[in-house]
């Protein structure tokens, strides 16, 4: 039980890592070459910062899950 717990808190601090890096990402891009995109109300490197988080949150959350869980017999 206990190492499924640990395997469930890797998984959602790899979802975080991966969701930093991917604002991060976002920031730089939207920051250099989309500074006229638009999303949620905001513009330039914010949009595209709140993007990346989404995206890298959720392909952290997926990878880290199926690379965890992937070896674990039902």
């Amino acid at each position: 039980m206990l190492k499924i717990i640990w395997r469930v808190v890797l998984v959602l601090v790899i979802g975080l890592v991966t969701g930093i890096l991917g604002l991060l990402a976002g920031i730089v891009f939207g920051g250099n070459y989309a500074v006229q995109f638009v999303f949620n109300g905001v513009r330039g490197y914010e949009a595209t910062g709140q993007i990346g988080l989404i995206a890298g949150a959720l392909l952290g959350l997926f990878l880290g899950s199926w690379a965890l869980l992937k070896g674990r017999k039902k």
